[in-house]
């Protein structure tokens, strides 16, 4: 029997810009009956109650959009639906036993990790922090544990030395979303892998405030993955004569150093900090309550001869 995969009803949950092209290919593939993501938030000074760009999407195509503060309590709304496959993509919310037996072909999740490797909310951050070569997406079915289900379909790509978090999120995006569309199909016919995930797993918690800090007693290419790893958001800082900055860009040279995390280079072009094995040279950065510019521009505008031998914080 042929599988017309345009007639399946499908609710989709999701939430940042990651989640986006997924949703397109699912409303031009299924029928998206309903689109569930996270309550509007209130962003900047003014407090703009803001929608995610998963709800901006949603409402470009005129489908509902639910927005539970907490769906393990509130899923009344899905039960009405008569739901084929729920597809879920960085939504933010672990989903209940009940909401993932609602439909007829299961439960799945996009998931932006070689899986089981980095189950949890930063896998991208975790890949480039630990200075991994390869990362990818699994197409996975859900169940009650987190990133825990069996594995339906994995897609590797390399991670170059140019990237950043931003570019492989982009990157990510799109291969899971070209992942998941090459598996619909054998989803729908229930004749896709499903693979146990066993026991050799690692997680990537969320990223906190703590973690977005750089400490110099490291290693130097230590020190650049967690910069690529947290930029351009939230971005790696350290603190400089009192002042945090936030370094967007930075490149490592190995050399000989007696004293560690002190400004050990300045000039008109360069600001060098020094680690365990060499020099950070500051390429790129957004100094506390100013506008991103790069290292020249940040060192035309300050006294360099008081900085040097600084201690770096």
């Amino acid at each position: 029997m042929v599988i017309k995969v345009k007639n399946k009803n499908v609710v989709f949950m999701g939430t940042p810009d990651f989640a986006v092209p997924v949703l397109e290919m699912l409303i031009e593939k299924t029928n998206v009956v309903l689109v569930v993501t996270q309550p509007d938030k209130e962003v900047g000074r003014k407090k703009k109650l803001t929608y995610s760009p998963v709800k901006k999407k949603a409402l470009e195509h005129n489908i509902k959009v639910f927005q539970p503060n907490k769906i393990r309590l509130d899923y009344d709304i899905l039960k009405k639906l008569d739901i084929d496959l729920i597809v879920t993509c960085a939504f933010g919310q672990i989903l209940p036993k009940e909401v993932l037996d609602l439909p007829k072909y299961g439960s799945i999740n996009v998931h932006a990790s070689i899986l089981p490797k980095y189950r949890g909310s930063a896998p991208i951050q975790w890949a480039l922090m630990n200075g991994d070569k390869t990362t990818g997406v699994t197409i996975m079915y859900m169940d009650e544990g987190m990133d825990t289900g069996d594995i339906i379909k994995i897609s590797e790509i390399p991670i170059e030395n140019s990237d950043d978090v931003g570019t492989l999120h982009n990157k990510l995006s799109i291969l899971g979303k070209n992942t998941l569309e090459s598996s619909l199909k054998e989803i729908f016919n229930k004749t896709n892998d499903r693979v146990k995930q066993g026991e050799n797993y690692s997680l990537a918690p969320k990223i906190r405030r703590e973690d977005e800090h750089i400490d110099f007693n490291d290693y130097g290419n230590n020190i650049i993955n967690k910069i690529r790893a947290l930029s351009p958001w939230p971005l790696a800082n350290i603190v400089i004569d009192g002042l945090e900055i936030k370094i967007i860009k930075a490149r490592f040279e190995k050399s000989n150093i007696n004293e560690i995390g002190k400004i050990v280079v300045i000039n008109k072009d360069n600001l060098g900090i020094s680690c365990l094995d060499g020099i950070i040279y500051l390429e790129k950065i957004k100094p506390m309550g100013k506008k991103v510019m790069d290292i020249k521009s940040y060192l035309n505008g300050i006294n360099k001869n008081m900085l040097l031998e600084k201690e770096v914080k």
